[in-house]
């Protein structure tokens, strides 16, 4: 994820999916007659996905796949999972299709398939002491990276110099997790969360320095009345780093699966539909 995201301080991305790589199972012999699929979301990783009052998922996703399964006319039962668990329980056949702000990269192309990007959106640091790490100037481009490190390096650099020392805290498990780690676990520490709520409010408690999230995350959560003091600082940092952008994953031998929703994706961004939705739940357009 952008995520979308989440446990302990040793489950970083490559951990994770060498895990996951367990529960990998044979590719059938032929494809399903799909009529019902189920979908896990985190449904605590708004305004991506949340849980509303009375246990229904809401937000940007939720909304987005009720189109897509209704264009391709299919069943679909959304349910909570953390993130943790979804790629395993993915293997496993718990879920068929995982929909969690997940940024699309080649080490989790090697264990699951990805459907083509529904959105690409840029990440930034957040503070609650503007004197740990100040605020971009206002209509600053997206500093843009390229995951080559050494392409990258003055501008982590800078944010090196600025960080050092300084306690930063970041969701376990998503591409972040490894930016933040590789970049900056020598000169500051890291503190691991399962989830991003439960980061912010040690952000705001001054229980940490500075957190890193997605954009759009921190848009829609930081002007809580428990996270008031939170405000996002430093560059947005986007681009070929974070991928092509989030995408929903299946198991790989399920492509059939992925063909009908990578359709149903290219009508939702043709017609408009994920430009409207992302409006709607970020204010501004993620469409890739």
């Amino acid at each position: 994820m952008k995520m979308k995201c989440t446990t302990a301080a040793t489950a970083l991305i490559g951990a994770l999916l060498g895990a996951a790589a367990i529960f990998a199972a044979p590719a059938p012999a032929q494809a399903r007659d799909w009529k019902t699929v189920t979908i896990a979301l985190e449904g605590g990783y708004a305004p991506w996905n949340l849980t509303l009052p009375g246990g229904k998922l809401g937000g940007f996703e939720p909304e987005l796949v009720a189109n897509l399964c209704e264009r391709i006319k299919l069943q679909c039962n959304l349910v909570a999972q953390d993130w943790d668990g979804m790629i395993p329980g993915l293997q496993a056949g718990k879920f068929d299709v995982l929909m969690d702000a997940i940024s699309i990269t080649p080490e989790r192309e090697k264990i699951i398939a990805f459907s083509k990007p529904y959105a690409a959106t840029p990440a930034t640091f957040a503070v609650s002491d503007a004197k740990v790490l100040p605020k971009a100037a206002s209509g600053a481009a997206v500093v843009r990276l390229s995951g080559d490190p050494k392409a990258d390096q003055p501008t982590v650099d800078a944010l090196r110099k600025q960080l050092k020392g300084k306690t930063i805290g970041i969701q376990s498990g998503t591409v972040y997790t490894k930016f933040i780690n590789d970049g900056f676990k020598d000169v500051a520490t890291i503190r691991v969360y399962k989830t991003s709520p439960e980061r912010d409010l040690d952000l705001a408690n001054g229980r940490i320095d500075a957190s890193f999230d997605d954009v759009t995350y921190y848009a829609a959560n930081i002007d809580k009345k428990e996270t008031a003091s939170i405000a996002m600082a430093g560059p947005k940092i986007g681009g070929p780093i974070w991928g092509p952008g989030e995408g929903l994953a299946f198991r790989k031998q399920d492509a059939d699966l992925k063909a009908k929703f990578d359709a149903a994706i290219s009508a939702a961004l043709a017609d408009g539909t994920v430009k409207k939705l992302s409006a709607k739940w970020f204010k501004t357009d993620v469409t890739p």
